[in-house]
């Protein structure tokens, strides 16, 4: 086939790179037989300038450094570089993942500690073994895998979801592909861009979300991948990407205990902290909501268990008792022993006697209440799902505004939030302004 079917083709894109070699070439052709060619370093892209006919071999892509526009140049990037997947055995995976399936760091192929490796970049020049990311250079049956930074394990393998012809495993968090138009065939918006439509999607913000030129992606949380569109009368839409027909890639043991905010918590606690039962996902009753166990294939909602679905600080579930909606879950961390666990018994009674009010108009209201007057869950500040607004992170950077945690940005009368309810847009938080006056 044509060479440049191997590359990625963006206009108008400039990136900004150290190792580069210069050549005069009539085409883009040209320029890619000269980054086959290179031996200088490892050609990842190539810039092509048409009103110079001048073209630059580069070290990096876009995923490894900045970019900014130029009219007149056109990026081509290897697409074997760009590719988060593996195919078959991942003997040419190339991506970036530099962590085993159990989650330990990978060594780097050039050193020497905590392992001697057997396979370097000396060695095996054409291996691709490049700074610590996963990779298959004696062809193991079980894929990509790294010397490991733990002293105790000397190797593992890494979770690389497979290549299926741009398919989407589970609901497409993980997806990485390059389709960038809607169902209904219209182009998406550039993430890096608020024109048309302004949005809080900051790239600084999500760095794991792979929130890249306009590809479609599902960032948070949504069914399936979407975008935002290029036309001024329609905000969003899905994209038409279709299901992988493989299982998806099994990344370790699932947890019983928590982990970070326990997205992965597979235990079966079933009783919100307050002592309210749990209602089962798949029911509608007491309360009615979108988190339906068909839906949402890989997020385990099984039974009435506690789980994090939506990336709250921590797993959840809807309660059996109808004048309460939903509450969090008291779950064991993964790393407490019997004396942390009373020292931060001690530290969580002090907190959340605190987080319980607020001061003024809350202004300084700095606790982690997620919840509004009316038992809504908030809207994360940085989303602009299901309401679009200006309370962004970027525009009030003293405010505080994290995750989705009530605060009064503007000087309200109290600390607020967005709801995550369509038909409410905001309201007032559960909380009390805290009562100043001491006992006898």
């Amino acid at each position: 086939g044509d060479i440049l079917d191997y590359y990625s083709r963006t206009d108008g894109v400039w990136i900004l790179t150290r190792n580069k070699q210069f050549y005069k070439t009539n085409n883009e052709k040209e320029c890619a037989d000269k980054c086959e060619a290179e031996r200088n370093f490892t050609c990842r892209a190539f810039l092509f300038t048409r009103k110079k006919l001048q073209c630059l071999t580069l070290a990096e892509n876009a995923k490894m450094t900045v970019t900014f526009t130029s009219t007149d140049t056109v990026l081509y990037e290897k697409r074997i570089y760009l590719m988060q997947c593996k195919k078959g055995i991942g003997t040419d995976y190339r991506g970036t993942e530099a962590k085993t399936q159990t989650g330990i760091p990978c060594q780097k192929w050039a050193e020497k500690i905590p392992h001697r490796p057997k396979y370097t970049p000396e060695k095996h020049p054409n291996a691709g073994l490049e700074e610590n990311y996963c990779r298959n250079p004696d062809a193991d049956e079980s894929g990509p895998w790294c010397y490991t930074t733990d002293p105790a394990i000397r190797f593992d393998y890494c979770t690389i979801p497979e290549c299926e012809n741009q398919c989407m495993q589970c609901n497409g968090e993980d997806y990485h592909g390059e389709v960038s138009r809607t169902e209904s065939g219209l182009e998406c918006q550039r993430w890096d861009v608020q024109e048309p439509h302004m949005h809080g999607f900051i790239l600084k913000h999500y760095p794991e979300k792979d929130l890249k030129m306009n590809y479609c992606r599902n960032p948070d949380g949504e069914l399936r991948p979407w975008c935002f569109t290029t036309n001024p009368n329609k905000r969003w839409e899905y994209c038409n990407i279709p299901h992988c027909t493989t299982p998806p890639p099994v990344s370790g043991l699932d947890a019983q205990c928590l982990s970070g905010k326990g997205e992965d918590y597979r235990g079966r606690i079933a009783i919100t902290e307050s002592g309210n039962a749990c209602q089962h996902w798949n029911t509608q009753f007491p309360h009615k909501h979108g988190w339906i166990p068909d839906r949402y294939p890989c997020k385990g909602l099984e039974e009435n268990y506690c789980r994090n679905p939506d990336g709250e600080k921590k797993p959840w579930c809807y309660t059996a008792n109808s004048s309460i909606r939903w509450e969090y879950c008291t779950i064991p961390a993964c790393d407490r022993t019997e004396q942390g666990i009373a020292g931060r018994n001690n530290v969580s009674v002090q907190v959340a006697l605190t987080e319980k009010c607020y001061r003024g108009k809350g202004q300084n209201y700095r606790g982690t209440t997620s919840v509004t007057a009316s038992g809504k869950k908030c809207q994360a500040w940085s989303s602009m799902f299901p309401h679009t607004h200006i309370k962004t992170p970027d525009r009030f950077p003293d405010a505080d505004l994290r995750e989705n945690y009530c605060r009064n940005p503007d000087g309200d009368s109290s600390p607020w939030c967005f709801t995550t309810d369509p038909n409410t847009i905001w309201e007032y938080c559960n909380l009390k302004r805290c009562d100043d006056h001491r006992d006898p």
